[in-house]
Formats: structure tokens, sequence, C-alpha cells
């Protein structure tokens, strides 16, 4: 039975490419216009199997308030997918270079395509959604506008992709959580990744020996995030990306920095996206 899970955005979306990548294709989502209705979503067993939801971006940086939404819910992460971004200018089938008077995307997109864009004297037009562009100018069935949107938009809403891969920066890769309510998660076999969330007593040195534990431990720390703790004053909480070999590594240097933090969330132990 395929899966059911939240993602933002619409249908055509990079959310939707990183679900079907992790799930399968047959894998059945459910649009949200906010990453907090993803959550409320995913943490529903009326509702979902889980979510997927984008956390950083190799050029734009962290997603910080996903962080927060991800501490404060009963999601476990199961897993990652980096997704590397295409932008591609989108048409009804028939429309060619010189008949487009327009571009509509939204501003995120636009902005990465702007020396393309630049080539051309069209009306740029930002929109909430790149896939709802696409849909846009499909229901319509425009010969003036062109969308910028992901191949799997040129897909579902039957339109060709006049010009591929249009973005400046080619190097330009998305991070998305896979996420499913803690009590129906299941441990993940062969794991080697996993996202932490500590805070120290916020003596002197305090955080010093829990890095230097982690890095005795044999452990990469991908990924060290720090967050203003609500209501303290001006006191701090560390979200960590581990690396490791086995799992046994992993618990090991858990039970070493125990005694270094003042609280200790393991949001998840799963595999690392970025190895094939």
């Amino acid at each position: 039975m395929a899966k059911r899970v939240s993602i933002q955005g619409y249908e055509g979306s990079f959310h939707q490419e990183a679900a079907r990548q992790f799930h399968g294709k047959d894998v059945e989502v459910i649009p949200c216009a906010t990453f907090r209705e993803v959550i409320k979503i995913a943490s529903s067993k009326k509702e979902s199997d889980g979510g997927v939801m984008a956390i950083e971006n190799s050029i734009a940086g962290s997603i910080l308030p996903n962080y927060n939404l991800l501490q404060k819910s009963n999601l476990t992460i199961t897993g990652e997918v980096y997704l590397q971004i295409k932008q591609n200018l989108l048409v009804n089938p028939g429309v060619k270079l010189d008949d487009i008077k327009e571009v509509h995307s939204h501003t995120m997109a636009l902005q990465q395509c702007y020396e393309f864009l630049d080539k051309y004297k069209w009306k740029l037009v930002e929109t909430e959604d790149t896939a709802l562009s696409a849909r846009h100018i499909h229901q319509h069935k425009s010969k003036h506008i062109a969308a910028i949107a992901s191949k799997l938009a040129a897909e579902l809403f039957q339109l060709d992709v006049i010009a591929p891969a249009i973005q400046t920066m080619k190097n330009n890769y998305t991070r998305f959580l896979i996420l499913q309510r803690s009590e129906t998660a299941q441990p993940v076999d062969g794991a080697d990744k996993a996202s932490v969330n500590f805070h120290t007593d916020h003596s002197r040195g305090s955080l010093a020996r829990v890095l230097t534990k982690i890095a005795d431990g044999g452990i990469n720390l991908s990924k060290l995030q720090s967050f203003p703790i609500p209501g303290s004053d001006f006191k701090y909480s560390f979200h960590a990306d581990m690396e490791f070999d086995t799992a046994a590594q992993f618990e090991s240097v858990i039970d070493a920095i125990k005694s270094d933090t003042a609280e200790l969330k393991i949001y998840g132990v799963y595999k690392n996206g970025m190895k094939k």
C-alpha cells in the first residue's frame, strides 16, 4: 500500500520530487500551504503516514524555523534526501520561445534564473509557488506565458520543457527530512547518521567538552546549529548532525556526552542521503 505523506507546496513541487525519490513514484502527497501544516498533518495518524520537509539549501543555508517545528513535534527523522534543484522553462505544447511574453514563478526561482532570463525582454511575474505557476498555464492554455518549475511539474501538467536547467548556480541542492510519528517509526537498518539536539549547563568550557568527546569517539559532526532557548537569558541549544560507522559507535558517544548536557534529544537515526 502506497504511503501518504504531507509536503509543503503543490503537486509538482520539489517536495513531491523528494517524496518520490525516497518513497517511490506511487507515494501519495498531501499538499500544504505552510511547513507548520506539514508537521501538523504528518503528526496525525488519521491523516498521513508522515511528512517530507526541507531543512536546508546549499546556497540559501538552513531553514531555521523548521528546526523549531521539528523540536516541538512528536516526529522522528527516518531518512533524508539531497535533491539537486533544476529549474526549467515550461510552456504549453507548440509554444516557442518567440511566443513568450511573460514568465511566472516563485520569486526565489526567478532569482535563481536571472542570468538566463536577462537574455530576453519578458515580463517576470512573481507567484506563490513554482508548481502552481505550471498548473496555471496548463489550465488556461496560455500561448504567451511560460512558467519556471520542475520537470515533474511538466510531466504532471502536460507541459513542454522548452529550456532545461536554466538556473544560474548549477550546484544547488536542498536537503529534505523524511519524518514519521515516533510511535510508528522503526529502526533503520544500516543507519550511519543521526540528528541530535542538546544544551549544556552553560558552564565555562561545557560545549568544548561535548565537542571533544564527539570527535574522540570518531564521529564526524557535519552540522552544528545554535538556537536561543526561549525564556532564557541568551542561553542556547544546539542541533548536531553526526555521521558514524556503526550504531554502537554513536550510542557510545551519546553515553559519553550525557554528563555534560543538561538536556539531550535524539531526533532520528537514519541513512546518510549523500551516500549512494
